[in-house]
């Protein structure tokens, strides 16, 4: 009984790992088909705008102006500014709260306030962005209104925070910053979450060793922790980065939009991201129209893609040394 039941095994087991080896592939094989479908989407319905010369665009989109010089090339031109600096206002905003969080988490905290931190940053994730946008649009920017203007009195000279040409600054406070501050508390639970996690993967031995060469816990985290988790924060900024770049209804509902190449960020009217472009455009374009908020998805897209790939060779270059993986 023994003998025939040895060879039924083994070919079971086979038939098991054949099965989950399929499935398996299968997976991953989708995400790539995704990722393949959704770029050929973009640039088929994208090619329309991106074939007709500015002229024939110009008559089938109102929001498309070359008598003020904007073409679709120099509106992305616009759109892309302001993402990416928005979306730097608020990495830098986030990245050394959420790592500062993480370490508290993951090294400074007793066990049982450290879960329940854990369990807030979690729920701050859940939260919808629509509820972000409500809560900047209606808490936050008439607290950080004031806060502006002295800044801007006293530190104007900074080109950052300098006034308009005419000397004045928003007094709505539906400025870059303030969706910049707003996208920083959005990425700050995804930033910590990951960071946090990595800091623990630390091997014991590695703090352990530190302490008992007489280093204080800060110069253990400086010397074990943070090399040992590196590749992990910058992968999870990128990861943070990713999110602000494609963020749009808080950006959409605190933001006074503009087209320019300010860097002023208490500046009205003067930024816009491409998010929150495409949500506004969208409702009442044609089919022309479409296609070009498409175009200018095709670039969010691309953007958003160099991002992670980014990380990704970031992270893989220390991958041996590092918590990352």
């Amino acid at each position: 009984m023994t003998a025939d039941a040895t060879p039924l095994t083994a070919h079971t087991e086979r038939a098991a790992n054949k099965i989950f080896f399929g499935l398996s592939t299968t997976a991953a094989s989708l995400i790539l088909a995704t990722l393949a479908a959704v770029a050929t989407f973009l640039l088929v319905e994208a090619w329309p705008a991106l074939t007709d010369t500015s002229g024939e665009l110009a008559a089938k989109v109102s929001w498309i102006k070359p008598e003020d010089g904007q073409s679709l090339i120099e509106l992305a031109g616009y759109l892309v500014f302001g993402t990416v600096l928005i979306s730097t206002v608020a990495l830098l905003i986030a990245t050394p709260l959420s790592v500062g969080i993480a370490l508290f988490i993951s090294h400074y905290a007793p066990r049982k306030l450290a879960q329940g931190l854990g369990y807030l940053i979690d729920l701050l994730a859940a939260i919808p962005s629509v509820v972000y946008g409500l809560w900047g649009a209606i808490v936050v920017i008439p607290v950080l209104q004031p806060i502006y203007e002295w800044i801007s009195t006293y530190l104007g000279w900074i080109p950052l925070f300098a006034p308009a040409e005419d000397g004045t600054i928003s007094s709505t406070g539906r400025v870059a910053m303030s969706a910049g501050i707003v996208l920083a508390i959005m990425i700050i639970p995804i930033i910590t979450a990951v960071t946090r996690e990595v800091f623990l993967q630390t091997p014991k031995l590695h703090e352990e060793a530190a302490l008992a060469m007489g280093a204080t816990r800060w110069e253990m985290v400086r010397m074990a922790v943070f090399p040992f988790g590196r590749s992990g924060m910058i992968g999870a900024t990128m990861l943070g980065l990713g999110r602000a770049l494609g963020e749009t209804m808080a950006v959409y509902m605190i933001l006074s939009v503009g087209l320019s190449y300010s860097f002023g960020l208490f500046n009205a009217s003067s930024h816009n991201t491409i998010a929150s472009f495409i949500a506004g455009q969208f409702p009442e374009a044609n089919t022309q129209g479409v296609s070009a908020l498409i175009a200018l998805g095709l670039a969010l897209f691309v953007i958003t893609l160099l991002v992670n790939m980014l990380a990704r060779w970031i992270v893989s270059r220390r991958a041996e040394f590092s918590g990352a993986n």
